[in-house]
């Protein structure tokens, strides 16, 4: 099961849009298909303050809620306007839309608590780390 293409689906269904116009919008917002930025997501939520919710995403328990403000700050306003004007919608209902995909996104993407798998096993981590520095 492509995770991605379920939060996709699930957003569409949400906005009453295209998937294939959700996949550029969730491509443009956190990267797509294989290569989605989840981890990125992840750390900017942390450097936000809210490794709490990120930590629950990733846990084995229930998720935490973000609020659509909280998340416009971790996904930058800039580029939630961007994807608001691409989907013809605004950005209240993009971004309740999002509140509610990405949390099962991360949720099922990690394995008690870690997103190892999903960046491709420890080569793929060492990956990502190379372009922190």
């Amino acid at each position: 099961m492509n995770l991605m293409n379920l939060a996709k689906d699930m957003l569409a269904k949400k906005l009453g849009a295209d998937s294939g116009a959700i996949g550029g919008v969730m491509d443009s917002l956190i990267g797509g298909g294989e290569k989605a930025d989840l981890g990125g997501l992840v750390s900017g939520m942390k450097e936000k303050g809210l490794g709490d919710i990120a930590s629950s995403w990733l846990g084995d328990g229930d998720n935490a809620e973000i609020s659509p403000e909280q998340l416009k700050e971790v996904l930058g306003p800039d580029q939630v306007a961007q994807a608001a004007s691409q989907l013809g919608t605004d950005e209240g209902s993009l971004l309740d839309g999002l509140k509610d995909a990405l949390p099962q996104l991360i949720d099922k993407s990690s394995n008690g608590g870690s997103l190892l798998d999903s960046v491709g096993g420890v080569g793929g981590l060492a990956g990502m780390a190379k372009k922190l520095f």
